[in-house]
């Protein structure tokens, strides 16, 4: 019986330590406060073109003038970017370090300078990395056929 309590003890143990990389990454719930949506004019100063989420840093100027820099997590992932039609290159071209953006994000929980990113407008007013409903094709994006 011992042997028999000591493997099942081994497994639930690597059950739980291979389930917690699961667990971990899926902490916006968390992390954000979805229920505060705000907008902000930022320069782009670094775009990350990463899995699972990308990554952009940016420059936003507070009440006072001064710059305060922030970063945000993209909500859509790679793979549904690339679906948009936002594939690497593209998206790295549409936010290249100086591009003037306004981005709405979820804020950090912390009150840190990190947010959820769920939309991001170009100067012209344009959609930049087809954030639009899921399935609707983005702004520029090729349609399949």
């Amino acid at each position: 019986m011992y042997i028999r309590n000591g493997n099942i003890l081994s497994l639930v143990s690597l059950a739980v330590v291979l389930g917690m990389p699961l667990a971990a990454h899926h902490g916006t719930a968390v992390s954000y406060d979805q229920s505060k949506s705000y907008s902000v004019k930022a320069t782009v100063t670094e775009f990350r073109y990463a899995n699972p989420h990308p990554s952009l840093y940016f420059d936003v100027k507070d009440e006072k003038g001064n710059v305060v820099h922030w970063s945000g997590e993209i909500a859509p992932n790679a793979a549904q970017l690339q679906q948009e039609g936002w594939g690497k290159k593209r998206s790295e071209a549409a936010l290249a370090p100086g591009t003037e953006v306004t981005i709405t994000l979820a804020p950090s929980r912390a009150g840190t300078n990190v947010g959820l990113i769920n939309k991001i407008v170009g100067p012209t007013g344009e959609s930049i990395l087809g954030l639009t409903p899921l399935g609707a094709p983005a702004p520029g994006a090729e349609t399949k056929q």
